[in-house]
């Protein structure tokens, strides 16, 4: 049984180069304490902001010259957690950056509320007469949008300086998940122990080609979670409630209106996503649970068996180095100034490839302003982490284009939007591959790597999604979550989208623990959203060439300066119309049918 490493015994080379935010603690240590400095500058103009257009640009500048330091600050620390968050050292570094961010929220709060305390129309004149704040026009019409729904300034104060207790669901939940959970080990197909980890599942077992150590992995590590149920239940009861009562204390209609007001999104857009996909997308995905069970013989399908290998005797490996090139090649139809982010971003470190002990499991691009971004993934030589890397790579050439071209408060870009120029890099990749070949089993198990994508992003998430919109109903009624509530939830939720297809058990009913996204809003729903406008470019892109290439660079280097329906349509996307989402699910059916011929 293989030892996994601590942190200290990983490779420089599978690491990120944190060193490139700051070189060392003491650094560190140095930039917090003029940080708190800068912040106190900033709050010199607190009761100052009615005195005119020159004041309020000051401020703002103030205002965005210390938050660029600030995320630097709290990225390196985000980071430091991430890659090991089993040690009491980068526990306390991630606590003290949230007691910054907290401390700046509460001196800024004033900010907001002192401009929309404004006579109507005073900051839209200063706009047109004040350059720099017309640049800032983008935030500031978002910043208008809460005029109704603003509290009196010393609650405000109060609400922001209560930040690092807001964010306590979050933590509390990547504590659990990094430092406290632990997991049985399990007998694989051949009898031999092994060993179990957040990590180990998801990349390695979840997609085992053996079904007894599919199923064998997946019964120890929903064992694992069991033990932690109503821990993790109160949390994120705790999480919900909190949405719920502010919402109620800012005059929203319910929490997910006020959820939903930071996305730009409507309450249409939102449900169109959820009700469609489910509806339209369930027979295909039941189709392809149909062809898997007749295919590999399988008594029934259990929840661990929907991803489990179609062609199992037909699973080339790929190292991380081969992996790069293929992305790299993929890539290059964005064009020179893309490609060349991307391999900036494969050979300076931008990537932390390790699997260790106390590394955050999933993967995600952090993309501070002013520096490069930074990548988690677990590399385990399979092609589905080539996907995964085309992903998160598709964060970080975003953001490096619209930092390079947006002021910092120009590229807050919505979570509606901002999976999109992520999944059309899988789609892209999955492109490349089918061009080049011909071969039957080669084409079937790319399309089966594009299955995962669509799995991950229109079945998973989309059902967490379905999941939260449950829990905030319920949580506005004054029911109360708890373990049975959410175990229950998600097993109806499972059982109406499989149809009878695929056996859910408690195993499956627990997987509601497995995702921090539920700590993020309403997160998990714009997975989908991203998608099926990544599906309409990439498919642009295949059809047009350049033209379609050129809108979307113009999109990604546009950051947050228009609203997210308004980038797609930059791009030749109406997403205001349910079209693209069942162009997208058609586009999916299409694969599965493709699945089936291949198997005649």
């Amino acid at each position: 049984m293989q030892k996994r490493l601590t942190r200290p015994e990983v490779p420089a080379a599978l690491t990120w180069a944190v060193e490139d935010l700051f070189s060392n603690q003491t650094a560190w240590d140095a930039e917090l304490t003029a940080i708190e400095a800068a912040v106190a500058q900033v709050a010199s103009f607190k009761g100052r902001l009615a005195e005119g257009a020159d004041v309020a640009q000051a401020c703002l500048d103030a205002q965005e010259a210390v938050s660029e330091r600030i995320y630097r600050l709290y990225t390196y620390a985000g980071l430091k957690s991430a890659e090991d968050g089993s040690s009491p050292a980068n526990q306390e570094l991630d606590m003290r950056a949230g007691s910054l961010v907290a401390n700046a929220e509460a001196n800024f709060a004033f900010i907001r509320s002192e401009l929309l305390a404004l006579p109507d129309g005073t900051i839209e004149r200063w706009v047109e007469a004040n350059q720099r704040l017309a640049e800032l026009r983008p935030y500031i019409e978002r910043l208008l949008d809460e005029k109704p729904h603003m509290l009196h300034p010393d609650t405000e104060e109060a609400v922001a300086a209560l930040g690092e207790v807001h964010g306590a669901p979050y933590t509390t939940y990547e504590r659990a998940k990094s430092s406290d959970m632990t997991f049985p080990n399990f007998a694989d197909g051949e009898g031999r122990e092994r060993e179990l980890s957040f990590a180990l599942y998801e990349e390695n077992y979840e997609t085992s080609v053996d079904p007894v150590t599919r199923r064998n992995a997946f019964a120890a590590f929903t064992r694992g979670l069991g033990a932690y149920k109503n821990t993790l239940a109160a949390t994120w009861a705790t999480e919900v409630k909190k949405h719920v009562v502010m919402a109620r204390l800012r005059r929203y209609p319910s929490a997910t209106h006020m959820l939903l007001a930071p996305a730009q999104v409507s309450l249409e857009a939102y449900h169109n996503l959820l009700d469609i996909i489910q509806a339209e997308l369930a027979p295909h995905m039941r189709r392809l649970v149909n062809l898997r069970k007749r295919v590999l013989g399988l008594d029934q399908v259990l929840y661990c068996d929907i991803e489990a290998p179609l062609d199992p005797a037909f699973n080339p490996g790929i190292s991380r180095e081969e992996a790069s090139s293929l992305v790299l090649e993929a890539l290059s139809v964005m064009g020179p100034e893309y490609e060349k982010i991307m391999r900036t971003a494969l050979s300076e470190r931008w990537v932390d490839w390790a699997d260790n002990v106390g590394k955050s499991t999933g993967a995600f691009c952090a993309s501070p302003y002013g520096s490069h971004s930074y990548i988690l993934l677990t590399w385990a030589d399979n092609m589905r982490g080539a996907f995964t890397l085309a992903h998160e790579l598709g964060h970080a050439g975003h953001f490096e284009l619209a930092n390079r071209h947006q002021r910092l408060f120009n590229t807050d870009v919505s979570r509606y939007f901002v999976e999109a120029p992520s999944t059309i890099n899988e789609l892209l990749l999955g492109q490349h591959i089918l061009a080049k070949s011909t071969d039957v089993r080669m084409r079937r198990w790319v399309i089966l790597q594009l299955m995962a994508t669509y799995h991950h992003n229109f079945v998973r998430h989309l059902l967490e999604g379905e999941l939260q919109r449950r829990m905030y109903a319920l949580a506005e009624q004054g029911t109360p979550i708890t373990a049975a509530t959410l175990s229950t939830a998600k097993g109806e939720i499972l059982e109406q989208f499989w149809g009878g297809a695929v056996t859910i058990d408690e195993g499956a009913r627990l997987t509601w623990m497995r995702q921090p996204h539920y700590y993020m809003g309403l997160y998990p729903f714009t997975y989908s959203a991203g998608l099926t406008a990544a599906t309409a470019m990439a498919q642009m892109i295949r059809e047009e060439g350049e033209p379609a290439v050129q809108r979307w660079l113009s999109v990604l280097r546009a950051g947050s300066t228009k609203r997210p329906l308004d980038l797609l349509a930059m791009a030749g996307i109406d997403m205001s119309k349910p079209e693209p989402i069942r162009k997208a699910v058609a586009y999916v059916g299409s694969l599965v049918d493709e699945l089936e011929k291949s198997f005649e």
